[in-house]
């Protein structure tokens, strides 16, 4: 990926000055000895590395991550909280597997079962908690598959909330990325518990499996997989300097080669990219003119903060030209679509996103409207 040293400059509909410089070069990604893996930016989406991402694979317990992000979100709705007290069922009690030992008829506060279902990839704790929300394991395999599809996710379809093995049950690399970026994105709050290298329930003590988190303090999630048809599975994330990265290797040989292929393939983003906040919500581009209104301008600019994922370089700007649309005219209301911005050359586009109208602009008087009428028709004659 190269792109050019240049000025950052914007100006109505005209395209900025460029100042050529030398271009980033960046090496080829290391050798990764995976089945699949993809290295992702946790803000942006962008991929950085990927192999064999969209294959259909055995997630095994990075399955959990799933049913971690649908429980994040009954808790946002407000439908469970933390302090539910959860009824350990037959079935939950006699999961195989990773385990929690959590015991049958008890009443276990939900937040626990969350530690044990994220720390200790504890399958009896999970289906509780699938339980808890959908009434059944199979209901809330139901409701996986519809999140799947909400949030974009093309090579998963899920049978049971676990990743115990079962035919019909997969997943891709991309799509765990996808999940792990929601979960990032969407719930802050609970996100912390991916980051806990213990938890103890019931006197026992287990530790987290993700060995990346005693490695390097960088990293704060996410969660292991292994079954014998999937291999050894992580999915991983870690914070430097502003950027976040995700990263997941499918189908590794085994706990080691997870960790250390996972490892390569953050470095190696940290080492040659990084987040780079091109805008700030809010951030007024242009006083845009507009016609027939109550006021003659209207405030442009974005409704959310603008990333990019870049090369590391020296210079901190790039070029970019604002494109309104030709006639802006009242009503205008906040957040309706007033044109676009291009940043980047003409050959190297970074990134284009539409711009917004940051506050209102209703319609003026019978007089201004006529007025503005007879100034436009005449305006456009030249």
């Amino acid at each position: 990926m190269k792109r050019l040293l240049i000025i950052l400059s914007v100006f109505l509909g005209i395209t900025a000055n460029v100042l050529h410089a030398e271009p980033t070069l960046i090496p080829a990604p290391p050798e990764i000895a995976a089945s699949s893996y993809i290295l992702m930016d946790a803000y942006t989406g962008d991929i950085l590395v990927s192999h064999n991402a969209d294959e259909k694979l055995p997630p095994a317990s990075l399955t959990k991550l799933m049913t971690a992000y649908i429980t994040e979100y009954e808790l946002a709705r407000g439908d469970i909280a933390m302090t539910d007290q959860v009824t350990i069922s037959k079935k939950a009690w006699r999961m195989k597997g990773s385990r929690t030992f959590v015991r049958e008829g008890t009443k276990v506060p939900l937040k626990t079962l969350m530690q044990g279902m994220i720390v200790q990839s504890g399958n009896d704790a999970t289906v509780a908690i699938a339980e808890h929300i959908a009434g059944s394991e199979s209901a809330f395999a139901d409701l996986m598959n519809q999140h799947a599809k909400l949030l974009g996710m093309k090579d998963s379809h899920f049978v049971n909330a676990t990743g115990y093995p079962v035919d019909g049950h997969y997943s891709s690399a991309h799509d765990i990325a996808i999940i792990a970026r929601a979960t990032i994105t969407q719930f802050p709050e609970n996100y912390p518990i991916y980051a806990e290298k213990y938890f103890t329930y019931n006197n026992i003590r287990q530790p987290n499996r993700n060995r990346l988190l005693w490695r390097d303090k960088s990293v704060d999630g996410l969660k292991t997989g292994h079954t014998e048809a999937a291999g050894y599975c992580l999915a991983a994330s870690a914070v430097r300097n502003g950027t976040r990265l995700i990263s997941v290797v499918m189908g590794t040989k085994s706990d080691e080669a997870r960790a250390g292929e996972s490892q390569k393939l953050l470095d190696y983003g940290f080492r040659y990219y990084e987040t780079r906040k091109l805008y700030s919500r809010g951030q007024v581009l242009s006083n845009a003119r507009v016609w027939g209104g109550s006021q003659n301008t209207v405030k442009v600019g974005f409704a959310n903060d603008v990333l990019v994922t870049l090369p590391r370089q020296d210079a901190d700007s790039l070029p970019a030209s604002l494109q309104l649309n030709p006639t802006l005219e009242a009503p205008i209301k906040v957040g309706d679509v007033l044109g676009k911005i291009t940043v980047g050359t003409p050959g190297n586009i970074v990134l284009e996103k539409n711009v917004v109208a940051l506050e209102p602009v209703d319609q003026g008087g019978f007089f201004k409207r006529m007025f503005d009428k007879i100034k436009l028709f005449f305006m456009n004659l030249f």
